[in-house]
């Protein structure tokens, strides 16, 4: 239980981003409470033991990491690491009959020879060479600014200093860039996954909103990579909620809020224990979120488009294309169904209503970087993890399910299934290790799902629309001015501290460190004096 009856800041919702706010705070001598709905901390990166009696903990929703800042890491002194892939991706094809692909990684030279087997020329090489320095280019100068105030559109513009590359990306539809850059499908579509992460847009959606996604996922760390998380993603916010507790923040959790009201000056944040009094509410959760409990009306409706699969496997699967080892193939990003016209094919479909014919997804195996997560037993054996995450599967497709029948999300499973298969010399099935009550260890969820679960709006993994992570002076990114740090909301007391903030998404902590950093910007003003007896007994640990 709380301790106090008010603090210097109320944090509402424990995942990473909270977490993040709550120890930067806390070490900077602030009162903190933070209070979480669930009966654990970590929001959506969280290890989970997904199947019973099966010694496993597998990264149940988010699970790579490449946006959070190494100086968070370093501020807070956190024991968490992460580990590079040896392979970046292979994506199966068929060329002239016979089973193929295209495995990037290995080396410049592997690279090289891969492509020019699939294309049979040095062209489409040379092009994704030139393509990608231009990306890390463009990392290396935007992601610094990610932790800093937020600059105006023309500050970023100078900080990347290449109008072409500016005009490419953040003002015409991706797609064009991809169909000027590459002539091969397959390629091609390679290229646009990363504008598609969680985002139901085509290559050239007018909105830009592919371009936006596209940028968040190629800046990470300042190269664009993307690493396995040592442990599981649990081992982030477990080492977050441990670093904030060190530093005196309180967490409390089965504590839902139920409100939050606000003159303007202070703020009371009501939850079923009682009212608590703050001088600065950080909200980690949606703007959908915020507004319920403001009483406001909401914001327009976010729609996720995700498909999420966890399995354990006794072995991978042999692939049909022979001179790759599945484990390299599963080690970096396996791509499914992801030509350029097959993406397109999907977006259109599901635009329609219809589940895609050819479920397009991506899939890594987090036990060949990182057996640590399995139990020494199931690493003897050699079992493998794999997280399967599909593409072009909005939530306006899965209203006939429920919690406890979901049979549109039962037929995509099944037929992303299939698609896999096509690209195996044995069936996937045939591969399922079992749990203790001998049913196979395979889990999914659908956008629904995760709304349910996580109060991720329509299942949107970024909470909204991703926003150019610049101040738009309209305010139109992010549903009002984001102020000076992208975080700021109508109301002076209460900031949004989760990835619907400006420069949110993804596991990045960002939110959580700009909105740290505006409520301390605001100066050692005192606080809420503490009230003369606490609002409930102490029970032992909160």
């Amino acid at each position: 239980m709380p301790e106090r009856t008010s603090y210097d800041a109320v944090i509402v919702g424990g995942g990473h981003n909270g977490l993040v706010a709550a120890a930067y705070l806390a070490r900077a001598g602030r009162s903190v409470l933070v209070l979480e709905r669930l009966d654990h901390t970590g929001g959506a990166a969280v290890s989970t033991r997904a199947f019973t009696g099966v010694d496993a903990r597998l990264s149940r929703y988010s699970y790579l990491v490449s946006l959070l800042p190494p100086k968070i890491v370093r501020d807070l002194g956190l024991r968490f690491a992460v580990r590079k892939r040896t392979v970046s991706s292979y994506t199966p094809a068929v060329r002239d009959g016979r089973p193929t692909g295209l495995l990037v990684g290995k080396g410049e030279a592997h690279t090289r020879r891969a492509f020019a087997e699939l294309t049979g020329s040095d062209r489409e090489f040379t092009a994704w060479q030139s393509f990608y320095g231009a990306t890390r280019r463009l990392a290396e100068r935007v992601f610094p600014t990610l932790t800093e105030p937020l600059p105006t559109r023309e500050a970023l513009r100078a900080v990347i200093d290449d109008d072409a590359l500016w005009h490419a990306l953040f003002e015409r539809p991706l797609g064009e860039l991809v169909e000027e850059t590459f002539t091969d499908d397959l390629i091609r579509g390679v290229v646009l996954t990363d504008a598609l992460i969680g985002t139901f847009a085509g290559a050239h959606d007018p909105s830009l909103r592919q371009n936006r996604c596209f940028l968040y996922h190629v800046i990470g760390g300042g190269t664009g990579d993307w690493d396995v998380p040592i442990g599981g993603m649990g081992a982030l916010t477990d080492a977050l909620a441990d670093g904030a507790r060190r530093a005196g923040a309180e967490i409390v959790t089965d504590c839902e809020v139920t409100g939050i009201a606000t003159d303007g000056r202070t703020a009371e944040v009501s939850c079923a224990q009682g009212t608590i009094g703050a001088r600065r509410v950080l909200v980690n959760a949606a703007p959908r979120e915020l507004a319920r409990l403001l009483g406001e009306a909401p914001p327009p409706p976010a729609e996720g488009a995700q498909l999420k699969v966890n399995m354990l496997l006794t072995r991978l699967p042999r692939l049909r294309d022979p001179r790759v080892d599945p484990r390299e193939a599963f080690s970096g990003t396996f791509h499914i169904a992801e030509g350029y016209r097959q993406l397109e094919d999907a977006y259109q479909q599901a635009a329609s209503g219809a589940l895609p014919a050819a479920p397009p997804s991506e899939i890594y195996c987090h036990s060949l970087t990182d057996p640590s997560i399995l139990g020494a037993d199931l690493v003897r054996q050699g079992y493998q993890t794999l997280t399967l995450f599909g593409l072009h599967t909005p939530a306006r497709l899965f209203t006939a399910d429920t919690a406890e029948k979901a049979p549109t999300r039962d037929r995509l499973l099944a037929a992303t299934l299939a698609e896999l298969d096509t690209h195996l010399a044995e069936p996937l099935a045939d591969c399922l290790a079992y749990d203790a009550e001998g049913r196979p260890c395979i889990e999914a969820r659908s956008p629904l799902d995760l709304d349910r679960e996580l109060g991720l709006p329509g299942g949107n993994i970024f909470h909204r629309d991703l926003a150019f992570p610049y101040a738009d002076p309209e305010g139109e990114q992010a549903g009002g001015a984001p102020g000076r740090w992208g975080v700021a909301t109508t109301h002076p007391t209460v900031l949004l501290c989760g990835a619907g903030a400006v420069r949110g998404g993804g596991v990045s902590g960002i939110p959580g460190h700009n909105a740290a950093m505006a409520v301390l910007e605001e100066g050692r003003s005192p606080g809420i004096p503490p009230a003369p007896t606490p609002l409930w007994p102490r029970r032992g640990p909160s």
